[in-house]
């Protein structure tokens, strides 16, 4: 009989570890695909030949002292609605780099949060496994994916803290 209860929690640990690692491969995959669709913005011209600029009152660099830095927020307005696409984020986030030069470093999902409440959402937009949150100053639910420079504070924090402005 323990004999038998021991090879029953065997293979729950096995079934479990296996659908932890598809579950974490597919994460991975989903970002891989991210990656591939937003490679084409590493240059900002790129990016504004697509519709992505930046937005005055909000063309500046995002820093925290505190905390650490975003970048430059390139907003493609034309897509800022309701509509979560995972593969065609609304914003390219910009680090400066060591030569000044602005380097993709992240993307950002970008919903207004009147249009989402008014539309009778009960939570917030969601993508990746991760809730968006609200932005109040702003008025947009949002949501950063570090795709493309490493964030110690985690993927989807908005604060990296390897990112500073000038």
């Amino acid at each position: 009989m323990k004999r038998n209860r021991i090879l029953i929690v065997g293979i729950v640990l096995l079934v479990a570890a296996t659908l932890a690692s598809v579950a974490f491969a597919g994460g991975q995959s989903d970002l891989a695909r991210l990656r591939a669709a937003t490679a084409q913005f590493h240059k900002t011209a790129s990016a504004q030949a697509a519709g992505y600029d930046l937005v005055e009152g909000l063309d500046y660099c995002f820093n925290n002292s505190c905390v650490g830095g975003m970048g430059y927020h390139y907003i493609h307005t034309g897509i800022l609605d309701t509509t979560v696409n995972e593969l065609q984020p609304e914003a390219m986030v910009y680090a400066p780099g060591p030569n000044g030069r602005l380097q993709l470093a992240a993307v950002e999902f970008i919903v207004p949060a009147e249009a989402w409440d008014e539309a009778g959402n009960p939570n917030p937009p969601f993508a990746y496994g991760h809730s968006f949150h609200l932005n109040e100053a702003l008025g947009v639910y949002v949501l950063h994916a570090w795709i493309w420079k490493h964030n110690p504070s985690g993927m989807f924090e908005d604060w990296n803290p390897k990112v500073s402005c000038p």
